[in-house]
């Protein structure tokens, strides 16, 4: 999914034109945007918290040469998936098994 996939289903659901969804999609990206430079926590309840996290100095590899390389601190962002979005292997499983049984009337 891209952002153009998100405006238009803002605009799906909920009637507004697209030119108002773009507007509405951009303002929410550019406030998490803001929030996250600021070091906030954004949390958001039923999907997830996206959290900035201290990133420790470390020692790469250039792939080409096999040099290596210094990689400075610094910060990156987390996301961490709310209850509702995180999905098991176990209940994606038996929820096929669920639905197999369904369709052959079992």
């Amino acid at each position: 999914m891209i952002k153009l996939d998100i405006i238009n289903r803002v605009a799906e659901k909920t009637g507004v034109p697209k030119m108002r969804a773009e507007q509405a999609v951009d303002a929410l990206f550019h406030s998490m945007k803001e929030a996250l430079t600021r070091g906030e926590r954004i949390e958001l309840r039923g999907f997830g918290v996206f959290v900035v996290k201290p990133r420790k100095r470390g020692v790469g590899r250039n792939p080409r040469t096999g040099e290596e390389v210094a990689i400075p601190s610094g910060k990156t962002i987390r996301f961490k998936p709310g209850k509702d979005l995180q999905v098991s292997d176990d209940s994606a499983v038996s929820g096929e098994a669920n639905n197999d049984a369904e369709d052959s009337g079992l």
